[in-house]
C-alpha cells in the first residue's frame, strides 16, 4: 500500500519538477513585463490574454513532458505493472489545468491541447513498462 501512494505522490512530484523547468525556460525565453506580480491575478490575466504565442506553447510543452515523466516515474516506483498510478496522476494534473485554465482567460486551442496532453501519462506508463528501460 505505501508503496501505490509512494508511486502517485513521486509522479506528481517529478511531473511538477519537470512543468516547473519547462515554464521557467518559457519565462526566460519570454519574459512577462518589467515589475509583474506574480500573485496579481489581473496583472496574470492581463498577461496571458497579451502574451505570444510561443509563451503559452511553452505551458502547453510543460504540461506534455510533465504527463510522461509523471506517467513513467508513477509506473517505474508501484513496480507492479500497473497503469492505475499514471492514470490518478493524469486526472490529478488534469483538474489542476481544467481550473487553471477556467481562471485565466486562455484560447480554445489552449483547453483542447491543455486537456489532450494529459493523455501522455499513459505513454510513459507504457515507457516505463518496456523491459530494454
Amino acid at each position: 500500500m505505501f508503496r501505490r501512494i509512494l508511486a502517485v505522490l513521486g509522479g506528481l512530484f517529478f511531473g511538477v519538477i519537470t512543468i516547473t523547468i519547462v515554464e521557467k525556460l518559457g519565462h526566460y525565453l519570454f519574459p512577462r513585463p518589467a515589475g509583474m506580480n506574480d500573485n496579481d491575478m489581473e496583472a496574470l490575466k492581463h498577461y496571458v490574454e497579451t502574451a505570444p504565442l510561443v509563451a503559452l506553447l511553452f505551458v502547453i510543452l510543460g504540461y506534455a513532458l510533465g504527463a510522461l515523466i509523471a506517467g513513467f516515474s508513477a509506473t517505474k516506483i508501484a513496480g507492479d505493472g500497473k497503469k492505475t498510478y499514471a492514470v490518478i496522476c493524469g486526472v490529478i494534473f488534469l483538474l489542476q489545468s481544467i481550473y487553471m485554465m477556467y481562471i485565466l482567460p486562455t484560447p480554445i486551442w489552449f483547453w483542447v491541447l491543455g486537456i489532450a496532453v494529459w493523455g501522455l501519462v499513459l505513454i510513459g506508463c507504457k515507457l516505463a513498462l518496456n523491459k530494454k528501460i
